[in-house]
Order: structure tokens, then sequence, then C-alpha cells
């Protein structure tokens, strides 16, 4: 278990690209055999998309003992926000770095005038559902396909 309290959340940065990579492929790892090959590169990125994703989306990452440990993206308009790309590498899971980058989003994000912030997820990510719904978010009912995978959406209210 590692003490949150030498950790800043801050947005990402030039520099971090390498580090939010292998955040996303060391979270994700455990979870690949149950993924589509598709469903798993869009999941942890390459060089590319995560550069697309750093032009459209706010993305946050928590460095620590120089690689990042945790990051998450999110966007917004219209009062409606969306995250993508919620990782913690593994050593830090239990640790409350999970919450503190989805709490640290969620600000971001009403800040930005959203009211309602949804999120897709696997069903083989269950104890990310398990996390999400605990921290107030619920399914919509609303089931895409995420390259043959079953995508589940949640929301929830900004207070």
């Amino acid at each position: 278990m590692q003490n949150l309290g030498e950790i800043v959340i801050r947005p990402a940065e030039a520099g971090d690209e390498s580090g939010i990579l292998q955040c996303l492929r060391a979270a994700f790892e455990p979870y690949r055999a149950e993924y589509t090959p598709e469903a798993y590169a869009d999941t942890v990125l390459d060089e590319a998309t995560l550069a697309a994703r750093m032009r459209q989306m706010h993305v946050l990452v928590a460095p620590s003992h120089g690689k990042i440990a945790g990051t998450v993206a999110g966007s917004g308009g219209n009062g409606e926000g969306h995250l993508r790309g919620m990782a913690v590498v593994p050593e830090f899971r239990g640790t409350g770095l999970a919450a503190a980058l989805l709490g640290a989003i969620e600000k971001t994000l009403k800040d930005r005038g959203c009211r309602r912030v949804a999120l897709d997820t696997t069903l083989p990510l269950q104890a990310a559902i398990k996390f999400y719904e605990k921290n107030g978010y619920r399914r919509s009912g609303r089931i895409a396909d995420f390259f043959g995978m079953q995508l589940v959406e949640y929301v929830k209210e900004l207070a």
C-alpha cells in the first residue's frame, strides 16, 4: 500500500505520454484475455491515439517516483461530461488513488459547467463497476458495441 500524501494529481503535460501508456497497459493487462484485440488496443492506446486524446480531452495524471501511478480523461459540453481512460497501476489499487482521480476529474468537469457525467465500461471490469457504483454512478440502460464487446454506460449527476 502506497502513501498518497506524496501524490499530486495534475493535468498531463508533454513528457507524460510514455508514463500514461505504461499506466494504461499495467492496469488493463490482467483483463487482456477477456477483451477482443481491437477493444484492448482502443483501451490501452498507442502514441497516436493518446496524442489525440490529449488534444481532445482534459487528461489528469498522478505521478509518483518518476512514473504515472494513475490517469483519467474527461471532456464536456452542453452540461454533460464524459470520462475515458481511468486507470491505476496495480501497486496503487486500494490506496484511494482511484477515488482521488475520479473526484478531481469530476470537479474539473463541474467547473466547466457539466451537471452530469457519463462513462462506459466493459463487463470484465467488475471491480471498476463496483467502484463506480460506490461513487454514485448508475447504469443508464444504454449498451453499445465496443469492438465485439458490450460497453455499458454509467451516469452520475454532479451536485
